[in-house]
């Protein structure tokens, strides 16, 4: 896989193939361009999982919702989280397959590249928006070990 850090010299907002589907999923999903969606945020948080948005099509069966909490530990505290996904009926299996990929974190998994190539097929996303995030992720942590 190529590293096209270069590419986002200095840049600290990503670009345009990153989050595609940011705040579209569940338009996507109704479109059928979309077979999974996954969401997480600790539940002290206030942000507000898109819950309400997909539930008329939760309860109609036209998209398939798992959701549970988890916690994980931190920076040595023990953190709840809520892990939230949807899918298109025909593809809940991806559900399955996606689980394991995000909570896990990333301390136990130290192979980040495959960890997130796995999990964007699952999501949909095409091979170059894969490759983009990659490289945007190598790009942040090399910013972040030159203290920018």
């Amino acid at each position: 896989m190529t590293d096209d850090i270069d590419n986002f010299p200095e840049r600290q907002e990503p670009p345009p193939e990153i989050g595609p589907h940011e705040g579209r999923e569940l338009e996507l999903m109704l479109a059928g361009e979309k077979p999974l969606a996954f969401f997480s945020e600790p539940t002290r948080s206030t942000y507000e999982l898109p819950d309400a948005e997909f539930e008329p099509y939760v309860q109609s069966g036209q998209i398939i919702k798992r959701d549970f909490v988890r916690t994980v530990k931190i920076a040595d505290s023990d953190e709840e989280i809520r892990y939230l996904y949807f899918a298109l009926p025909a593809e809940a299996w991806r559900i399955d397959k996606a689980i394991p990929l995000t909570v896990s974190s990333y301390w136990d998994n130290p192979d980040f590249d495959h960890q997130d190539t796995e999990l964007g097929r699952l999501l949909g996303y095409s091979e170059d928006e894969i490759s983009a995030f990659l490289s945007w992720g190598r790009h942040l942590e090399r910013l972040r070990k030159a203290g920018k």
